[in-house]
């Protein structure tokens, strides 16, 4: 039922024209019957909350006991060099997958949410290998929360008992939105500008937007039907994380 319930709500995001990276992946249930998914890589939670009537709508359509849908804590990618592909890659060694569940077995409040996947294409590191290039590779994965991210960086993990080196992962492509500026192309680890809001263009983060009107009740990182919406970076009158924002549009076109 999960794996319908991500479905319907990413087709019902593609017929409402939602961006491309604004959808949902790995729904699962856990024992309180509470529902958790995650967003494709550069898409924030509050994109998807954007289109929260829509989810909701078409979460309800498989289990009638969804009523809501809330952000919750961040899932944060992170990367690790020198994996031996003989270990996992190719027939008899179980892929990744064996990789990940030595990790979350290892490292104590490790939960690792989707598969962890090779840095690059695997034929090629199959290819490189051969030449000589190289002698092991890089995996990308992701866990729940920053100060576990934080800890790993810090003190690295172990799978099977081998000790890796883990590094924040950040992949910057045309869709990539900073979250202090809201600008296209960077992330916010590289950006040096002051904050602008991506509802409003006004000097200050988008997940501190809150709506002065008295008794609005809307939510603080969320836009509202009193939001005078205004884009920084085309000053358009829309959100910056609007699939009609021409800058956006240009930076996808020229990627």
């Amino acid at each position: 039922m999960d794996e319908e319930i991500a479905s319907a709500v990413n087709r019902a995001l593609f017929q409402q024209q939602a961006p491309a990276h604004v959808r949902i992946m790995n729904a699962s249930r856990n024992a309180r019957g509470r529902i958790t998914t995650i967003t494709q890589q550069n898409a924030m939670a509050e994109m998807a909350l954007l289109y929260r009537d829509i989810i909701i709508k078409a979460a309800r359509s498989v289990d009638k006991g969804i009523i809501d849908v809330e952000g919750n804590e961040l899932w944060e990618r992170l990367k690790i060099h020198t994996i031996p592909r003989v270990r996992y890659m190719g027939k008899g060694t179980e892929g990744l997958q064996r990789m990940k569940e030595e990790i979350q077995a290892d490292n104590e409040g490790v939960m690792i949410p989707a598969q962890v996947r090779w840095l690059s294409n695997p034929r090629t590191i199959k290819e490189r290998e051969h030449r000589g290039d190289i002698k092991a590779s890089s995996v990308v994965f992701m866990v729940k929360g920053k100060k576990v991210a934080q800890r790993l960086v810090s003190k690295g993990v172990t799978a099977a008992g081998v000790w890796y080196k883990v590094e924040p992962y950040t992949n910057a492509g045309p869709e990539s939105l900073c979250k202090l500026r809201c600008g296209g192309g960077h992330i916010e680890s590289k950006c040096n500008h002051q904050p602008k809001c991506g509802y409003c263009a006004g000097a200050h983060r988008s997940d501190e937007h809150r709506c002065n009107v008295v008794g609005c009740g809307s939510k603080q990182g969320a836009s509202c039907s009193h939001t005078q919406e205004k884009c920084p970076n085309c000053n358009g009158n829309h959100i910056a994380f609007s699939g009609t924002c021409a800058k956006k549009s240009e930076a996808n076109r020229f990627a």
